[in-house]
């Protein structure tokens, strides 16, 4: 089933195992899988059909939050549909090359969440520190430039893996304990020194997800110190409830994607599977939560939502 290359020492396939240790409940674990990855599709669609249909919600905030929706989409569907496949039994092969693609997309996808999620940051605070320069610092433009940003920034950064990938021999090991392709996983069935493999995802986590952490942060700050300056009381908890949901979207993205990086790193003593659920954690969490979030936050988004989805009822 699994064949080797032996000019280059590359398997032609990998076997992905899923959750090592909890191969008797795959089964189960599928069902809230499943459910959550069904939420995600339909949260994200949702939410992109609204904001493209609705006149009223063609505005910077709005069209940065259809981006997050698609890299949501991306990133979980680039990753779920295999783990599930594995679940049910249906196919636990993966072909070389295409798990190199899986690993690319899903990376991809993260990094440019990371940066849409950095640029809602600066546009939260544009909004509420200089107001009266919001709709000259963020047209229509300078959107589309943060999105092409987005897709460029994460392929540069994840275009170089593949080469550091393919260029190492892995001597027939292609056994790989996760449910889905990752650079690291990778890299640790290879029969080499993988030390530029290493130093590479650390210089990535640090320069790409690392400095929007920081930069977000900063915004933060100064958007509360601005908020705790305006005199009105009204006025400081409306800019509070623009900044929560945000808020709230960076942490369920950030915190499980960075204790799943420094568990695979450092976290020697954690068990593997729990390694593996938190891997699947941020790309399913993230993707299903964020547009339930944005739309029970945002009273014109949940407005809309909710024409959108009585007009289609009636038309049933």
């Amino acid at each position: 089933m699994v064949d080797l290359n032996q000019t280059s020492l590359q398997p032609t396939s990998f076997l992905l195992l899923g959750i090592a240790g909890l191969e008797n409940l795959h089964t189960w674990l599928s069902i809230p899988f499943c459910l959550m990855y069904i939420t995600a599709l339909l949260g994200n669609f949702i939410l992109l059909f609204v904001i493209v249909m609705e006149r009223s919600l063609h505005k910077p905030m709005y069209l940065l939050l259809a981006m997050l929706a698609v890299a949501d989409l991306i990133l979980s569907s680039s990753t779920v549909p295999k783990s599930l496949s594995i679940f049910w039994s249906l196919s636990k092969e993966i072909s070389f090359h295409a798990c190199l693609i899986q690993m690319f997309f899903t990376h991809l996808s993260f990094i440019a969440e990371s940066t849409i999620l950095l640029a809602m940051a600066f546009d939260r605070y544009v909004a509420i520190c200089n107001p009266l320069r919001y709709a000259t610092v963020f047209t229509h433009s300078v959107v589309a430039k943060v999105g092409l940003a987005a897709v460029a920034r994460g392929f540069c950064v994840m275009f170089p893996t593949i080469f550091l990938l393919q260029r190492l021999p892995y001597c027939r090991h292609h056994i790989m304990a996760h449910t889905y392709c990752e650079h690291m996983g990778i890299a640790r069935l290879a029969c080499a020194d993988i030390s530029v493999n290493i130093w590479y995802g650390f210089a990535t986590i640090l320069l790409s997800p690392g400095v929007d952490i920081v930069l977000i942060g900063i915004s933060y700050v100064l958007i509360l110190q601005a908020v705790f300056r305006l005199s009105s009381r009204d006025a400081q908890l409306k800019a509070v409830g623009t900044c929560s949901s945000h808020a709230c979207v960076i942490f369920m993205f950030y915190t499980p994607a960075l204790f799943s990086f420094f568990t695979h790193r450092f976290g020697r003593n954690v068990p593997h599977h729990a390694h593996i659920l938190l891997a699947n954690l941020y790309v399913l969490l993230p993707p299903m939560l964020n547009p339930i979030v944005y739309t029970m936050k945002n009273k014109l988004i949940r407005e809309k939502v909710s024409q959108v989805l009585f007009r289609s009822g009636q038309r049933w």
